[in-house]
């Protein structure tokens, strides 16, 4: 049984804290990318803003951890909410729609490659095709990510900058790990088990341990 074809949306990832004044914008606004068809929105959010009052429950060191790569990736002095990455290979201020909108219509226009999620009973695999152009013969192997995440979440935030605010937010990511490598020749990899309770999951295929997205959808494992 296919579940997902080979259209693969842009990737956006909001760094955002529950601890942040600024951020509640942003988490708006990736609520109504969540909606879209041609985006995947992921919300990572951060621990370095915990200690100033309020601690995010969904925050995460490994989070963190990843923004300071793309920091490190992309020559930024420091990391900062809200951030969007988009594709891996851009970034915004979360709360600056147009810039974000501008540069996902430019993501939206590379080349991608095809992502299929299959069921053929034994269980879930994925399978990434060919690459196109420049993909066809990587430099390194790409890393394949599976990203398991909460549609919505409501937090009633008691302290901090956001006290007396509820806030929602989308897409929660709830893990993220790497399940093998694409060199870009056709790849079948099978899906392990979830590892939380959550809604929905995600594959990404992406340059490096972070970087440009070649490849990417999101689905719900029955």
């Amino acid at each position: 049984m296919e579940l997902v074809t080979d259209s693969s949306p842009v990737v956006i990832e909001l760094y955002t804290s529950q601890g942040c004044s600024s951020c509640p914008p942003a988490d708006e606004y990736l609520g109504e990318l969540a909606a879209r068809r041609d985006v995947l929105a992921l919300a990572f959010h951060v621990d370095y803003w915990n200690y100033i009052g309020w601690e995010d429950p969904f925050s995460s060191p490994e989070a963190t951890a990843r923004q300071r790569a793309y920091a490190r990736l992309m020559n930024l002095r420091a990391v900062y909410t809200p951030q969007m990455v988009i594709d891996g290979a851009t970034h915004e201020v979360g709360s600056h729609r147009a810039a974000v909108a501008s540069a996902i219509k430019a993501a939206a226009a590379l080349p991608k490659a095809s992502l299929v999620l299959m069921n053929d009973g034994a269980g879930y695999k994925v399978m990434i095709g060919d690459g196109a152009g420049a993909m066809a013969a990587l430099a390194e192997p790409a890393t394949v990510w599976l990203v398991e995440y909460d549609r919505e979440l409501v937090t009633d935030v008691q302290r901090g900058e956001n006290a007396g605010k509820m806030l929602t937010a989308y897409n929660v990511v709830r893990t993220f790990r790497a399940i093998g490598e694409w060199n870009g020749a056709a790849t079948e990899i099978a899906l392990p088990p979830a590892e939380t309770d959550a809604e929905a999951c995600a594959v990404i295929v992406q340059a490096g341990p972070v970087g440009p997205v070649y490849a990417a959808a999101a689905f719900v494992m029955e």
